[in-house]
């Protein structure tokens, strides 16, 4: 009886001669969460796998090399959802895969379907998984199926029970998480991390929430001790990685933090995540510092990764909040306009960063009493992430600031975070 579900998984023989990946995955960049997960489980498995934010320079011309690289790929993932701008999106993929099947010995493609709508036309009749049921990320049964399917083969009988088991296993594990952060249990989170179990062992995904739930919390060392576990683990994912590098830099462990990112950045894996996050750690030096230099730079990494990804609102509202820091006002609402039609206006219940961006949008804007219900909405949203409250106040006092706002309006728009967040003005 194999140890651990991915035991149970294929492993890829070596990359075929001409070619340079195992896997090429075809997603759309708004549900780049969950195509992480699947990048680091294949990445741990010893797949080779064309991601492009981890591969494509910023100075590569994007189309032609997404076709060379699907060239050089011996299969691949398409990532099917069902919202209106995918639909289109999704039918174009498939047709291209479709062709590169049909047309080249070996090649082999596989649907993963990440939400319940249909799949339509021709590619009803393609092999596709459903991952409906696992929005956070794959695991488990609907992973193997995958997995095998892109070797060709069915999921093996001896694979079934045990993969259920996982599937049960880490919907547990995603319950309990939500529920120690909806009421604030940080040491539940730390207790959770030592679960030992084949869902916590099989992949990085459930102990990556423990511990993002733990720095919003503002328990920081607690995070980086989950971490710790999480890269000794799994040392090739690169979420854990990420999230050390936030966890040291909300620590005030700048260079630290620098340092991580630094590596990431180096290593060509350039996705919004990383550069947002190595985008902080530069905006936190001229805090500490003064030096403009590092401003721009800060500006600069945020606004390469929203052009780059233009529906990932993290880092175009910090494109636009350092725009305004730099003096640069009218660009900063330009930018913000941009935003708000990625996140819309209406705050979001359950999702605190999507809604403490519809404020900052607003407030960019200059849309004061707007903005002001929106933070407390957010704060609403998630009422024991004190370090998430903390860190949007003191964006917002900065912001406040560089926009001459009055002791009225600034006082409007503090009133909405809890008197004992911080702000760093």
């Amino acid at each position: 009886m194999a140890e651990n579900w991915t035991d149970l998984a294929p492993h890829p023989d070596p990359v075929q001669p001409g070619k340079k990946w195992h896997v090429f995955v075809s997603y759309r960049s708004t549900h780049r969460p969950w195509v992480l997960a699947l990048y680091d489980i294949l990445n741990g498995l010893g797949y080779k796998v064309f991601l492009d934010q981890y591969v494509l320079t910023a100075a590569a011309p994007l189309a032609l090399s997404l076709g060379e690289a699907l060239d050089a790929s011996e299969s691949a993932i398409l990532v099917w959802s069902g919202g209106y701008e995918d639909s289109a999106w999704c039918m174009q993929e498939f047709s291209t895969l479709e062709t590169k099947q049909n047309t080249r010995a070996g090649f082999r493609y596989v649907i993963a379907r990440i939400d319940d709508s249909e799949i339509t036309g021709l590619a009803q009749a393609k092999l596709w998984v459903d991952f409906s049921q696992q929005r956070e990320g794959p695991s488990g049964t609907s992973l193997l199926s995958l997995l095998y399917g892109l070797e060709g083969e069915p999921l093996p009988p001896g694979a079934v029970k045990m993969a259920a088991k996982v599937d049960d296993e880490m919907r547990e594990g995603l319950l309990d998480i939500k529920a120690c952060r909806e009421i604030g249990d940080a040491a539940c989170l730390v207790a959770l991390a030592e679960t030992d179990n084949m869902a916590w062992k099989g992949s990085p995904m459930l102990m990556c929430a423990a511990a993002e739930g733990l720095i919003a919390m503002g328990k920081l060392a607690e995070a980086i001790g989950v971490l710790d576990r999480a890269e000794q683990a799994f040392p090739k994912a690169v979420r854990p990685k990420q999230l050390r590098g936030l966890a040291l830099a909300r620590s005030g462990e700048t260079m630290q933090a620098q340092h991580v990112l630094g590596r990431l950045y180096a290593a060509g894996e350039i996705g919004p995540e990383t550069l947002g996050i190595f985008a902080r750690t530069w905006m936190d030096r001229y805090t500490e510092t003064g030096e403009r230099m590092f401003l721009l730079k800060s500006r600069d990494l945020y606004r390469q990764a929203f052009e780059a990804f233009p529906t990932d609102y993290y880092t175009g509202i910090n494109a636009a909040s350092k725009s305004l820091l730099a003096g640069e006002k009218e660009t900063a609402a330009q930018i913000a306009e941009r935003v708000q039609k990625v996140v819309g206006d209406t705050p979001v219940v359950d999702d605190y960063w999507r809604t403490a961006t519809i404020a900052e949008a607003l407030l960019l804007q200059g849309k004061m009493e707007a903005a002001a219900k929106a933070y407390t909405a957010a704060v609403l949203a998630a009422p024991f992430d004190s370090g998430s409250h903390e860190s949007t106040r003191a964006q917002a006092a900065l912001l406040l600031s560089a926009l001459g706002a009055t002791d009225e309006q600034k006082a409007l728009v503090m009133a909405a975070f809890p008197a004992g967040a911080k702000t760093s003005t």
